[in-house]
């Protein structure tokens, strides 16, 4: 009886669903052009990974804008620049908020981080804390020194391993969780110099989980019945992800805060919040400030290290690039001193290897998915109101119409101003573009000057390099990279000093 009961319920349900779809269908004319779809599933039968070539392969033959229906969510993908600037000027605050996934109801404190949360005055709020006190230059130029100390230190690792291959993919996520983790927390958990063992462990197995969730798509945020008939098993891990996510920054929170009433020096992001605080309890928020601590945490420093990864890794493939930088960085500073922060506006080549790193190999290929809050129009298509809108940023940056040779690592073509706003977009645009893209502009220029500038770098064989790609929480390089270094003049002369 009870099996008769299930299987009515489980008919009924998928019933109601494919007449809502096909009642959505009937309503909503003029949307983008579309593939042939299956009935309750839509489009998600045809998914494959990597989703922004797959969205590629699917506007080459409908066009570049197209409408895909997964489950009961209707998904408009747009990859041309004209629609792009649609979306980021007129449609702009139409375009200003995010889909409800189950990962961000949990993990985003019920979308209340500058992420996830919906456009509004809650939104505007986080904005505001953000651009004044975290991500505006003078907030960013009080870390510099951080910046310097940490690159110092990686720069101590490599000078010890003349001859030897070096894994740069894990130096370069120790390197940049580090330097977040100090400036936000005053903490190091990765290399030398840390604190406590335990509490690093912890946070590793906690950055190990948050990446297990980031780059997996729910099937039941598109067919919620699925969340039901697997019984919850994605929520539950993503619920326990998030109470461990939670007491950890709850922990970094309060031992802050102790230090800051035993009037212990407080040069961190917390610290600053919770000085905040104390003016303005009703703002700053002890949530408030643990959902911009995870952003900063798990937003920036993947992203950063990715980047750095595929900047060497193009560099190693193309080595008359690198020594054009280097040529420029023994000129503009020379050979004596170690680049500073403050010379970066002097080294355009080395900002334009960053520029085609950030066109070829983007961290987030569709940049994070807008919503639409109401109908509007892109393209002269129809998109209804709960639409998810994603940006191929990885295919306008690739797009032959829009770029001379556009698969060439080129960083020459920036010199003639190739990098129009709508068909380069890595840190997104409008309201809900990247807040920390000058952090990690910083990071990126500061760490890969200073490693063209004191090693000489080669292939670890004659092959190439492979670039082939795989996404993660970000798109990684499938195969870490391994080089062999150098150490220039510059470098042997830093270390006898400071021995």
């Amino acid at each position: 009886m009870e099996d008769i009961v299930l299987y009515t319920a489980l008919s009924l349900l998928f019933l109601a669903l494919a007449f809502k779809l096909y009642q959505s269908r009937r309503s909503h004319k003029n949307l983008p052009p579309s593939p042939p779809s299956l009935p309750i599933l839509g489009h998600l039968h045809l998914l494959k990974p990597p989703l922004h070539r797959f969205y590629n392969k699917l506007s080459q033959k409908y066009g570049p804008i197209i409408s895909l229906r997964f489950g009961s969510r209707l998904v408009v993908v747009v990859s041309s620049p004209s629609a792009v600037e649609e979306c980021f000027t007129k449609n702009d605050i139409v375009l200003a908020n995010r889909p409800r996934l189950l990962a961000g109801k949990h993990i985003s404190y019920n979308y209340s981080t500058i992420i996830s949360a919906p456009y509004g005055d809650h939104w505007r709020n986080l904005r505001r804390i953000g651009t004044l006190q975290i991500f505006s230059t003078h907030r960013v130029n009080t870390f510099a020194s951080i910046r310097k100390d940490e690159i110092k230190r990686l720069l101590g690792k490599l000078s010890r391993s003349f001859g030897e291959k070096v894994d740069l993919r894990s130096q370069f996520s120790n390197l940049t969780y580090n330097i977040i983790m100090i400036e936000v927390a005053g903490k190091r958990y990765y290399g030398d110099e840390v604190e406590s063992d335990e509490e690093s462990r912890r946070f590793r197995e906690l950055t190990a989980k948050m990446v297990s969730i980031n780059g997996v798509s729910n099937k039941g945020d598109f067919l919620p019945i699925l969340n039901w008939i697997d019984g919850g098993k994605f929520e539950k891990k993503v619920k326990g992800i998030a109470e461990i996510m939670d007491s950890f920054l709850q922990e970094l929170v309060d031992e802050q805060r102790s230090k800051r009433e035993n009037s212990e020096s407080m040069n961190t992001m917390i610290g600053h919040l919770l000085s905040l605080q104390e003016e303005q309890p009703q703002y700053y928020t002890d949530q408030i400030i643990k959902g911009l601590v995870m952003v900063i945490l798990f937003a920036g420093s993947d992203t950063s290290a990715t980047t750095l990864e595929w900047a060497m890794s193009n560099l190693l493939n193309h080595p008359e690039v690198l020594t054009k930088a280097r040529a420029e960085l023994d000129d503009q500073v020379g050979e004596d001193r170690l680049i500073e922060e403050s010379d970066l506006s002097k080294l355009p080549y080395l900002q334009n290897i960053v520029s085609e790193t950030l066109r070829l190999n983007p961290a987030t290929p569709l940049l994070v998915p807008h919503y639409s809050s109401t109908d509007c129009s892109i393209g002269g298509y129809n998109v209804p109101r709960d639409t998810i809108v994603l940006i191929n940023a990885w295919a306008i940056q690739r797009d032959p119409k829009l770029w001379n040779d556009p698969l060439s690592f080129k960083p020459e073509r920036y010199e003639s101003g190739e990098s129009e706003s709508y068909k380069f977009l890595p840190f997104g645009l409008g309201r809900r573009a990247c807040p920390g893209a000058i952090m990690a502009q910083r990071v990126v220029g500061l760490t890969l000057g200073t490693l063209i500038q004191c090693f000489e770098w080669e292939r670890v064989s004659e092959e190439e390099v492979d670039m082939t790609e795989i996404i993660a929480s970000v798109l990684h390089k499938a195969i870490p990279l391994e080089a062999l270094c150098k150490a220039r003049p510059v470098t042997t002369k830093l270390f006898h000093e400071a021995a």
